[in-house]
């Protein structure tokens, strides 16, 4: 396997650890073999046996290393959901923060590129990228997209074509030995994307842009965690010009079921925030 880490299950524990790792627990040590397979049971030296599995976007929520909170599953598939993204689309994004959002989308084939103010936040993010595998796919770069798109032009001619559409041959991988710190502004956002993904503060200043970074027809998804940042996003995709704009929120119940009866739980994440799509004409 060339997967770059494995999740370990056994006695109800889970353990993220990347292949030849050697990791000790109150059950033993555990040595993760360099050709580990999915499904191979792995016994620490005291006999306990651990069954190593590929990594879901579930498992990188609960163990990649975060740098706040990071955005919950059911927002994610709606976002995924809701844009339609596919493999060879590409997706411009802004506040990576842990990453969830991007591994994601880049582990649906998409080429992401994903600006990370904070340096060190950018700095797990490209790690936690290397533990999903999508270190191909998903571009970490350190920079304030609002500030790159209110200072340089967007959608030079010859990237797009008349009728919006992009040859994927166009599309350059991420450069590994490019300068992750270098000035963003030095790079500007010179062709267009099929998909725009915020989860930012300064998201409405973004907005503003999206009739210069999207494709015709391309779409617009933007998180707010208040009603306030929401309204903002909104006016700024109305004021934009782009179409179908909706604002959507996602609440799940689980359900408990014991011998007295059944019903929702009352115990869980009730809000998390809004999410606002549109798209462009």
């Amino acid at each position: 396997m060339t997967d770059p880490a494995y999740l370990l299950i056994g006695d109800g524990r889970e353990y993220l650890l990347e292949p030849g790792a050697e990791f000790g627990t109150d059950l033993g040590v555990l040595e993760v073999p360099a050709d580990a397979e999915h499904g191979d049971v792995i016994e620490t030296h005291l006999g306990e046996a651990f069954e190593v599995r590929e990594l879901r976007l579930p498992d990188l929520f609960d163990h990649l290393d975060r740098t706040g909170a990071p955005m919950m599953p059911r927002d994610v598939g709606l976002i995924m959901g809701h844009v339609g993204v596919a493999a060879g689309d590409r997706v411009l994004d802004a506040g990576t923060g842990t990453g969830i959002l991007a591994a994601a989308l880049g582990r649906t084939g998409a080429r992401v590129r994903t600006y990370e103010r904070d340096p060190e936040f950018a700095d797990v993010a490209r790690e936690n990228m290397r533990i999903a595998g999508v270190t191909d796919q998903v571009d970490v770069r350190t920079g304030d997209l609002a500030t790159i798109l209110s200072e340089e032009p967007t959608g030079e001619e010859g990237t797009v074509d008349e009728d919006g559409m992009h040859d994927e041959n166009d599309v350059e991988a991420p450069d590994a030995d490019a300068d992750p710190d270098a000035d963003p502004n030095a790079d500007p956002i010179d062709d267009r994307f099929d998909v725009l993904t915020l989860d930012t503060g300064d998201a409405p200043e973004i907005v503003a842009h999206a009739p210069d970074v999207l494709v015709p027809g391309g779409f617009l998804a933007a998180y707010s965690p208040f009603v306030e940042g929401t309204s903002e996003i909104v006016n700024a995709a109305r004021a934009a010009g782009l179409d179908d704009v909706e604002t959507l929120e996602t609440i799940q119940r689980e359900m408990d079921f014991s011998e007295r009866g059944s019903r929702p739980s009352t115990a869980g994440v009730g809000h998390t925030g809004y999410l606002t799509f549109a798209r462009r004409p």
